[in-house]
């Protein structure tokens, strides 16, 4: 019986996905195996002994110590591309609202009083300060495509909006299904200098972190709308309201409130509504659950931001063993000496890395006697040793 620890509401259409013969859920558990859980912050909690995994039903991880896991050999799973349609929705919406000044009509509509002679005359005195633009014949840039990258970017272009995009890591499977016009920008830079709108649409991470500067945003093409819906720490925001204050910008439309913008005229500011659908929190919590149940039962890991992508169809022969490793020379080779010695026969193997870490799936002939696990987990590098 595995224990699955959850913080948040998780989606029913996830935790169906783990039959109660098998698992045990609660808010509320001891030694758990695993964690689900969506926006809670893990920073501060202690990290239990038992626990193997850990899943976000979302796509940032901002709110947990990945690098403390992953010294555990602990995987933790996201579920990128889940909400990608939610996203990218609201980042079309977020263009309209600004293309059309609907938040400040709307906002002046609801300061009106009177009877309907005197509402209409204010209407029709006052709506030439909310005149907007068509975004058709415009042109769209979009840093990062992804999942939701390539979705804004192909949803723009049947607006009529010319699109441009820039990705150094962009995907085959995105490049796929990204819109054959869109156009490819040599830089950030080019991008902000020929776009009217600029969507954002990159991950938090050390090395993102202000990546939309005060250069890149004093290069912006003047009047240009820039659109946040990745991470409030991808941008400079203290360039952006002097930008949105000299009128450089026309306006900066994000999902993440603080201070200084929820009352500036040029911001549009949301309540961190990017993923807030249905459809995306049943997306999201389905896709983690199943992850993190491949992962307790089979030992395979999909969608892992921290460890390699491993999979390895079981035989159904045998016994599995999970090793997470520090990427060095010679640490397959101590396992699979360690196993010889022990007369384990090794039916398959498969060791993949990513960065400094790495994970082995084993397949043996036999179940390994404690002292032989104890054994491989005293190999200088190994972090962690799970028969599955």
């Amino acid at each position: 019986m595995f224990k699955i620890l959850t913080y948040n509401n998780i989606s029913r259409a996830g935790l169906d996905r783990l039959p109660d013969e098998r698992y045990q859920v609660s808010s509320h558990i001891d030694n758990p195996d695993a964690i689900l859980l969506r926006s809670f912050d893990l920073h501060d909690q202690p990290i239990p002994e038992s626990l193997k995994a850990v899943g976000r039903a979302g796509a940032g991880v901002n709110n947990i110590p990945v690098a403390e896991y992953t010294k555990r050999g602990i995987p933790v799973f996201n579920a990128p591309g889940a909400n990608s349609n939610a996203v990218a929705e609201l980042a079309i919406a977020g263009m309209l609202l600004a293309a059309r000044n609907i938040v400040p009509a709307i906002k002046f509509i609801h300061g009106l009083e009177g009877d309907e002679a005197g509402i209409n005359e204010q209407i029709e005195k006052n709506k030439k300060y909310f005149a907007g633009f068509e975004v058709s014949g415009k042109t769209l840039g979009v840093l990062g495509l992804g999942a939701i990258g390539v979705k804004v970017t192909n949803s723009a272009a049947a607006l009529g909006l010319n699109t441009m995009g820039f990705d150094p890591f962009m995907s085959l499977e995105s490049a796929w299904k990204l819109n054959a016009a869109t156009v490819p920008a040599t830089s950030i830079d080019d991008l902000v200098s020929r776009a009217d709108f600029i969507s954002l649409h990159i991950p938090l991470n050390d090395k993102t972190k202000n990546l939309f500067s005060k250069e890149h945003i004093e290069r912006i093409k003047k009047g240009a709308t820039l659109l946040n819906f990745s991470r409030a720490g991808v941008v400079d925001e203290l360039a952006v309201l002097e930008a949105l204050d000299a009128g450089a910008l026309h306006a900066y439309v994000c999902d993440f409130p603080t201070p200084a913008l929820i009352n500036h005229p040029r911001a549009i500011v949301l309540p961190h509504l990017g993923a807030s659908t249905e459809e995306a929190e049943d997306n999201c919590a389905a896709m983690v659950a199943d992850q993190v149940r491949e992962f307790l039962e089979h030992g395979s890991i999909r969608n892992s931001v921290n460890f390699p992508e491993v999979v390895v169809t079981p035989s159904g022969e045998g016994v599995r063993l999970g090793i997470a490793n520090l990427n060095i020379p010679g640490v397959v080779g101590h396992i699979s000496s360690v196993l010889g010695e022990a007369g384990l026969n090794i039916l398959d193997l498969l060791n993949k890395s990513r960065g400094d870490y790495a994970y082995t799936l084993v397949d043996i002939h036999a179940e390994a006697p404690f002292e032989i696990l104890e054994r491989i987990r005293a190999i200088d590098g190994v972090l962690s040793v799970r028969v599955i």
